[in-house]
Order: C-alpha cells, then structure tokens, then sequence
C-alpha cells in the first residue's frame, strides 16, 4: 500500500502569527511534524499543502516535498482539513504517480507526535477507515458547567450533581495530532471522527492542541520538561 503523510500549513495564522515556522525549542515549528513523519518509516512521500513560500522552504530544507501549492480559497480562517485533503488528493490523482491508497494527516503543530504512533495509525488501517489520535478529558465531562449571562454556575447535566467521578463514563477527545485514513474513506466521508475509525491512545501528558499564546507556553513548558524525542544527529 503507498501511503503519503499531508502536513497542512498555512501562512496566515491570526491567534499565533506565523506559528508553522516560529521557533519552537531551537527549530521552526513544522521541523518538528516533519522529522516524526520521516522516523516513522511508513510513507512514500510527506507532502506540505501550504500556501507561503517561506514554509515551503523550512518544509523541503527537512526533506518534505511541495508538489503544488495550496490556493488562497483553501488558505483563509474557513477552509477545513477535509477540503485540504480533498485538494491534495486532487493534485496528486493528476500526477503521474497518482494518488496514494493512504493518507495521514499531520498537523505542522504537533511537535509532540512521535514516530510509533504514526506507524501504529498504519497497521490498525488494516482493519479500519481511519485512525484517530485521541486522548482522555482530564475531568468527568458529564460534571462540566457553564457560566450564565448573569454570571452563575449552572450545570450543563445536573442529573449528575450527585454522580461519583468514579461512576461515570470516561471519555475522549480527538488530540489534534494527526489522522490516518484510506484514500477511499477521505474521498466519501465529511471526517475521520466516525464510527469506521479507531482510536489511538495518547497520554494527556504529551497532548496539547496549539492554537494561543497559552498553549504555547504551555507546550514550551512541556518541551523542557523532557517530552521532545531527540533528534537524531543525521537530521537536518
């Protein structure tokens, strides 16, 4: 099975400026999405949709391709991921090559995605459409609360005031690393979040979605904690 590794990374990122190639712990932050995806050995080809040339430079000096670049109507706040696949499989269908019977979607940033979890998503399409990385809430969602307009606490599911933690289903959230999917599946599914995919399991200690200056520091906390695998010294 061919199987190609699409890293989305677009220029105009509004909450973290530029954040696909802002420095993260000594390197632009897609180095980091890019060198797991190549120690994972499964994949023919890793392909950036990116529409700036500056990422696409910071992409192939680690050894990612650019084969085309992605439009402006596909690169503003509004565009999804499923519509960033569906180009790319585009693309790639009118190559001569043509397109892969697999594809991973890798977010430029997950500096915390390690290889093994990459290659896991591979072997579990074996027997699914998709594979998800996920990982548990850190609290009971069934306990969650709001906070009204007139500034209470209200219960979003006060039929579990009284509910131990401990009696209450666990549940999950997609960790927002990558997602693995059968070239089919992407081409007549609207997400990966259905029941055709399985989960793989990441700990909540390694999982942080970057989308603000928080999580950022956040992740930079992380990161200096010891949780970035090291980089192999044959890197670029």
């Amino acid at each position: 099975m061919r199987a190609v590794c699409l890293i989305p990374a677009r220029g105009g990122s509004k909450r973290i400026p530029r954040k696909n190639v802002r420095p993260f712990m000594g390197r632009p932050m897609i180095h980091w999405a890019i060198r797991a995806a190549r120690a994972a050995g499964c994949f023919e080809r890793i392909i950036v949709s990116t529409d700036d040339e500056e990422i696409a430079a910071q992409a192939r000096s680690v050894g990612a391709e650019i084969p085309f670049m992605r439009p402006g109507a596909l690169s503003d706040d509004h565009a999804t991921t499923a519509q960033v696949v569906h180009h790319a499989l585009e693309q790639l269908a009118a190559a001569p090559s043509g397109a892969p019977d697999r594809l991973c979607t890798l977010y430029a940033t997950a500096p915390f995605v390690r290889a093994e979890d990459l290659a896991r998503g591979a072997e579990l399409l074996e027997t699914h459409d998709f594979a998800v990385s996920v990982t548990r809430y850190a609290f009971p969602v069934q306990r969650a609360l709001r906070i009204t307009p007139e500034g209470s606490l209200d219960m979003i599911a006060p039929e579990h005031l009284l509910t131990r933690s401990q009696d209450l289903e666990e549940t999950w959230h997609d960790a927002g690393q990558f997602y693995w999917g059968r070239t089919s599946a992407w081409r007549s599914s609207p997400s990966p979040l259905c029941a055709r995919s399985a989960p793989i399991e990441l700990p909540r200690w390694r999982v942080v979605d970057i989308d603000t200056e928080e999580d950022w520091a956040l992740a930079e906390a992380m990161a200096r904690g010891g949780l970035l695998e090291p980089v192999p010294s044959a890197s670029r």
